[in-house]
């Protein structure tokens, strides 16, 4: 059995932690991985250094400055620059130390704010990005043009996926700063443990998003970077190197609401408050390269949300803030 050694970058975050436990399944891999106390990635000659003293088969690249709106409204300075300082240093730095194969996570947010329903990969680039991510997103698309750069410039093997918007072990449940499903089901975990009669949410409850479960993300990853070379550029556009993650289904935020309510335990009302904006009307990815590429998710989102709750109630004591 021929041993592989992969690093994983970004392995304590959500994805990447997702990563390790699917990668540590197979009996062939020997997985490297890094704190930021021992690695600084945004420093190019300690990322350089690394890999020269490493001999590593394979990357993939899941660290990154993330954060909500309001960490992104606050510090687009540091999601701009620490985000393509990552990317770059560990891009370069593969090339440069003879690493064929990579793979680049990026995010749905590098799509045009006004894109076409469901996004497609094509309709990177067609228009403005929604304004209060932009520099991330920027950041994020970088990424994807280094790829895709080294591919032709010097023959690698350097992939991308866009995930859409994830979920499970290991996401933040920070009371303000979470993204809606770890923040909802806080909520109202919090709400049935005290008896609370009612739970507000925001807006009219008609907007669709749609969710992955992180460890499905993986997977997915995972097998995008083990697809036969050929199998992988007959499914792309000649130099398009990224490929969208997601379920190709979505659902109300009410319909959410109501099954993060079931799974929580919550027996009182929901009550939406309307005076409060929904956002976009819709966002959802096309998925049907992946599908063609031979993968599916596997979590619907009743039975991912039970697993990302049973995670929750498992771990709470380290997040009470």
């Amino acid at each position: 059995m021929n041993m592989k050694t992969v690093f994983v970058a970004g392995h304590r975050g959500m994805v990447g932690a997702a990563l390790v436990r699917h990668l540590k399944s197979r009996d062939n891999v020997i997985i490297i991985t890094r704190t930021r106390t021992e690695l600084d990635l945004t420093c190019q000659s300690a990322v350089s250094e690394f890999f020269s003293q490493n001999e590593i088969d394979e990357v993939y690249l899941a660290a990154a400055k993330v954060g909500g709106i309001h960490a992104n409204n606050s510090y687009p300075a540091e999601f701009i620059y620490e985000n393509l300082m990552i990317e770059a240093n560990i891009i370069n730095a593969a090339h440069a130390n003879d690493v064929q194969k990579l793979l680049f996570l990026g995010s749905s947010c590098i799509y045009p704010k006004l894109a076409n329903q469901p996004m497609t990969e094509e309709a990177l680039l067609t228009g403005k990005l929604e304004a209060t991510n932009e520099p991330y997103a920027i950041a994020k698309i970088a990424g994807i043009k280094l790829c895709e750069s080294y591919n032709r410039q010097y023959g690698r093997d350097y992939r991308s996926v866009m995930p859409t918007n994830l979920y499970g072990p290991n996401d933040n449940f920070h009371p303000e700063n979470s993204h809606v499903i770890p923040a909802l089901l806080r909520r109202f975990h919090e709400a049935a443990q005290r008896g609370d009669a009612e739970v507000v949410a925001w807006g009219s409850g008609t907007p669709m998003r749609e969710f992955l479960h992180v460890d499905d993300m993986a997977a997915a990853s995972v097998h995008v970077m083990e697809l036969d070379k050929s199998v992988y550029e007959a499914n792309t556009e000649s130099m398009l190197s990224h490929i969208n993650v997601g379920t190709g289904e979505d659902c109300t935020i009410r319909e959410l609401v109501e099954t993060v309510a079931e799974v929580t335990g919550f027996k009182g009302k929901i009550v939406w408050d309307t005076t409060k904006p929904d956002g976009t009307p819709r966002k959802l990815m096309d998925v049907s390269r992946l599908h063609s590429m031979g993968w599916k998710h596997t979590y619907n989102l009743k039975d991912g949300l039970k697993h990302a709750f049973d995670w929750f109630l498992a771990n709470q004591k380290s997040f009470r803030s």
